[in-house]
């Protein structure tokens, strides 16, 4: 298998969420060096928080049992909260305070930068490992899955930054991503009970319905709509 052939494997997904977004931005596009450079703190930055963050929470709570009280804690208190945490913090100390976001749609288009940014990285790292069957596994559900977790995070964040509430919609972007990918995380950590994986992908299918009636508000609420 060629390593280049694995990884355009890994990155086809992630390309196709974003361009897939970036059409979906109607009414006032969003500059493509921004999103890129947005892209490029999610690959990176992002993952270096996460991994820090790793390092930190399994000294705190180590998991070394299959329970489902821990793998919960994991899912949620682990995974979900550390991982979004360090997207959620590149949208709001980067993205939110540029001139350019300038419309709530804004915040759904960066913070899925972000999070396919952080995607693209982890998918290229277990497509290497596993080969064209996580490939293909993973963009029919990882890889939807991320995109799912910005959009609700994004949809929050882009009220937010024209709002009076600014902390209480930002945290609640980000409880809401917590949420979704705690939830899809924990059924498939549940190994040792057949079945229950079915409850990820049910995760999946309802954070896909509520992302799509996400992005369709912030389109018809734009400030651009009619200029």
């Amino acid at each position: 298998m060629s390593i280049l052939n694995l990884i355009l494997a890994a990155l086809a997904p992630v390309v196709a969420i974003i361009v897939y977004i970036y059409a979906k931005d109607k009414h006032e596009k969003e500059p493509r060096r921004l999103m890129f450079y947005t892209f490029l703190f999610g690959a990176f930055l992002s993952i270096f928080i996460t991994t820090v963050l790793y390092v930190i929470f399994d000294y705190i709570l180590p998991i070394n049992k299959d329970t489902v009280l821990q793998q919960f804690i994991k899912a949620f208190f682990i995974v979900g909260l550390t991982e979004e945490f360090s997207k959620y913090i590149i949208v709001r100390y980067y993205s939110q305070r540029r001139l350019e976001f300038n419309e709530p749609f804004d915040g759904i288009v960066y913070a899925v930068m972000v999070s396919m940014g952080f995607a693209a990285t982890e998918n290229i790292l277990y497509v290497l490992e596993g080969g064209y069957e996580v490939a293909l596994l993973r963009a029919f559900t990882a890889i939807p899955a991320h995109a799912t977790f910005a959009v609700i995070m994004g949809f929050f964040m882009g009220r937010a930054k024209f709002s009076k509430n600014r902390i209480k919609w930002n945290l609640i972007g980000l409880l809401g991503a917590i949420i979704f990918h705690g939830a899809y995380d924990f059924f498939l950590f549940i190994h040792f009970i057949p079945g229950i994986w079915i409850g990820a992908f049910a995760s999946l299918i309802l954070g896909l319905f509520l992302s799509l009636k996400a992005i369709k508000i912030h389109q018809e609420g734009s400030f651009f709509k009619n200029t």
